[in-house]
């Protein structure tokens, strides 16, 4: 796994469907809104970036709309078919 910092944060680059992360579009996306997030996902379609913050189901601030468990589920029924998305997590 790649470890990358975007905005003093350590990630570490879990998953790049495709090939899809780029590390200047996603610095210029990633803003403070997701910070408090365990997970951020990018997805591409229409060669438009959207991210999308997740957490972990062990974060008391875990619900059904942002539960990393059902990623998944997500990419079926919000994203493109087999769209190019990549799955940063924060590190602790």
């Amino acid at each position: 796994m790649k470890t990358i910092n975007i905005n003093n944060i350590e990630y570490e680059l879990i998953k790049n469907y495709k090939d899809a992360f780029d590390l200047e579009e996603v610095k210029e996306k990633l803003t403070d809104y997701f910070e408090n997030y365990d997970y951020v996902v990018g997805d591409i379609a229409y060669g438009k970036l959207r991210l999308k913050g997740f957490y972990d189901a062990n974060n008391k601030k875990v619900n059904k709309i942002n539960n990393y468990n059902d990623l998944d589920k997500y990419l079926k029924n919000n994203c493109a078919v087999d769209c190019k998305y990549f799955v940063i997590k924060k590190k602790v």
